[in-house]
């Protein structure tokens, strides 16, 4: 900790006498031309070049500095990547070399104004004729050798991982990559990208806890948004025949690898379809993307192999927990169901719903079992309060939700669009809440009255935006696929 206090006391001596020097270390602008990656890939092949042949004009960070005398080499880092830089007393001018470029330290961004050449280890490297500080920093960067590997320091300060840790960076350049392909997908596809409220009056969408705020103006709590289900079915219900959006949602919940508070998911609702349409749309969408960003749809998560090509399997849940357990749960009681629960020592809440009892044994025996993608259908009506019933079956509903890599990625319905049987389901979920269900739904009665003006059949989804990107990054957790994930406050020093 003294030490880095005493290396920046003593950058901001060097700032003082920068400026002493009349030189501002903090300038307005800086014309770029040039970008590291470009240069180095149009050049490649070049050996050669005459004097003043190739100019460029090029800014970024100093990582490296490496000093010979009246000569120095370093290198600067954009947000391509890095070139390296000659700098050379004669070249730049003495005031230049021996006053600027002296007091400058790795980490600082400085302009460069030269020429290409390649010197005799044969590395592109721009000779320097003019030499412009752009930022003066106070704060050194991490050593070189150990780096920023301290995972909780990575997270605070992402903005030093992003320049120490190239693989950091390029994992969040994916992630806007795959929301752009996912958007165009869509788009292509007929779809239209709307915005739903994140403050609203009454959350649902979702079983779980909601973050509460106060609107001091109308004196009424509101809830952030759980989901934009309900919201964007009342577009469905306007006319908006197919309807998206990508945006954050805020749950109330724990922080482990494929949770977190703040989340971004995407939501889409085609009108006149069921949720046999939206696995089609779903297994096509994800495969899109992986093909965009890796080429290939067979990716490596965590060590295992993934095909993503579709078609995907399809299997019921009650008959995957039959696979795994040997025994058919269908037909069981909730009594029944609290009995075979104690035989494997699976603990059961009190007031737990017979659909929420099969809920547990599926994640606990089957869900983290699921690594090569898969649609689990057919969920018990109980916990699929906004799922229509199964055709010939009204105990389970027209639901599934995607697994891949040992991770539930979303969850989807052939959406229920008859107004009585909504009611129905919410006070049965009111029922479950007084039980004490406390991510059980409210009630929400201005979308039942949507309802009642007429909803087309539809089909819907929900799907995580960073556990996909965790998937088709290779990473191991959700905060390494957000920039600022939520912790807690930092202890002051």
């Amino acid at each position: 900790m003294e030490q880095s206090v005493d290396l920046r006391q003593q950058r901001i001596e060097k700032l003082k006498e920068i400026r002493e020097l009349g030189i501002e270390p903090y300038p307005y602008d800086y014309p770029v031309e040039n970008y590291a990656v470009e240069v180095i890939e149009k050049f490649a092949d070049r050996q050669d070049f005459d004097e003043k042949e190739v100019p460029v004009k090029m800014a970024g960070r100093l990582m490296s500095i490496r000093g010979h005398g009246k000569s120095s080499f370093a290198h600067i880092q954009d947000s391509t990547g890095k070139i390296q830089i000659y700098v050379r007393k004669d070249r730049v001018g003495e005031r230049t070399y021996d006053e600027l470029y002296k007091r400058l330290d790795i980490g600082d961004i400085v302009g460069v104004d030269g020429w290409l050449l390649r010197t005799r280890t044969g590395e592109l490297t721009v000779l320097v004729e003019e030499l412009t500080l752009l930022t003066k920093t106070l704060r050194p960067l991490p050593e070189k050798w150990h780096g920023l590997k301290d995972k909780e320091t990575r997270y605070r300060q992402r903005y030093v991982d992003l320049i120490v840790n190239p693989d950091v960076k390029k994992v969040f350049l994916t992630r806007a990559k795959l929301v752009s392909i996912i958007r165009k997908f869509l788009d292509d596809r007929g779809f239209v990208e709307m915005e739903t409220p994140v403050l609203q009056p009454i959350y649902g969408g979702a079983a779980a806890l909601p973050f509460i705020t106060h609107h001091n103006a109308l004196n009424v709590d509101f809830y952030l948004r759980i989901a934009d289900e309900l919201y964007l079915k009342r577009l469905i219900v306007g006319g908006i025949d197919r309807v998206y959006e990508i945006a954050k949602d805020f749950r109330n919940e724990g922080i482990d690898r494929d949770h977190t508070p703040e989340f971004t998911m995407l939501e889409l609702y085609q009108a006149y379809s069921d949720y046999e349409d939206i696995m089609c749309l779903t297994e096509e969408m994800v495969a899109h993307t992986a093909k965009e960003l890796h080429g290939s749809t067979i990716i490596n998560y965590q060590g295992e192999e993934i095909d993503l090509t579709p078609p995907w399997r399809r299997i019921p849940m009650l008959d995957g927990i039959k696979d795994a357990l040997g025994t058919d749960i269908k037909d069981m009681s909730r009594e029944e169901l609290l009995k075979f629960a104690s035989e494997y020592n699976l603990e059961v809440q009190n007031g737990l719903s017979r659909g929420k009892i099969i809920e547990l044994f599926f994640e606990e025996f089957m869900e983290r079992d699921l690594v090569q993608p898969t649609f689990v259908t057919n969920y018990p009506v109980e916990i699929s309060p906004f799922a229509k019933k199964k055709r010939g079956d009204d105990s389970l509903t027209e639901r599934f939700e995607i697994f891949i890599g040992r991770m539930e990625m979303g969850n989807a319905f052939s959406e229920l669009n008859d107004p009585l049987d909504q009611k129905e389901r919410f006070l049965d979920q009111f029922r479950q809440r007084e039980a004490g269900d406390e991510e059980a739904h409210m009630m929400d009665e201005d979308f039942i009255r949507a309802l009642e003006y007429g909803m087309p059949p539809t089909g819907g989804l929900g799907i995580g935006i960073g556990r996909l990107t965790m998937l088709l990054t290779d990473a191991a957790s959700l905060r390494d696929v957000i920039l600022f994930p939520q912790m807690r406050p930092e202890k002051a020093d």
